[in-house]
């Protein structure tokens, strides 16, 4: 599939928890319910986007984050698999990114597994270091637990 030719990042709402859990279930094991994202998506503290393509649109992917203080951290980002790889992901990140810097946050965090090397790739290009590691963080169902990669960017 060609990179989408309208991208458009909107604020994720309350009322969006479901369409982000059922993206979320597509691609992360074990997924978040939607409660856990009406919760998140509540809170003054939590920032999420939504990539939208198409006429008429339909999600490709999201971001959640948290501000506190003087720090902001992903807690979740998905690209649909069919638009991976078209900048998506990127655009995500970039757009948080500068939440995050309006909201004086110095310093973004994020976790990944140690295994997702598309992800660890994407986060590099963006100028993301690795500054810490949880030795069997993510356990998997039927598979071999991995490392979760701590990575920060400086804002």
């Amino acid at each position: 599939m060609s990179a989408p030719e309208r991208l458009s990042l909107l604020w994720a709402r309350v009322s969006d928890a479901a369409e982000l859990a059922a993206l979320h279930e597509q691609l992360i094991s074990p997924a978040w319910s939607v409660e856990s994202f009406e919760q998140m998506l509540a809170h003054p503290a939590c920032t999420g986007l939504i990539a939208r393509v198409g006429e008429p649109t339909q999600a490709a992917g999201f971001i959640v984050g948290q501000f506190a203080a003087d720090e902001a951290e992903i807690l979740a980002l998905c690209v649909r698999k069919e638009f991976q790889r078209h900048g998506i992901g990127r655009s995500l990140v970039e757009a948080l990114s500068r939440a995050a810097r309006k909201a004086e946050a110095r310093r973004l965090f994020l976790e990944v597994a140690s295994d997702n090397s598309a992800a660890l790739s994407l986060y590099g290009k963006l100028g993301f270091e690795q500054c810490g590691r949880r030795k069997g963080y993510y356990q998997r169902d039927r598979a071999q637990a991995q490392d979760a990669i701590t990575l920060a960017l400086t804002l």
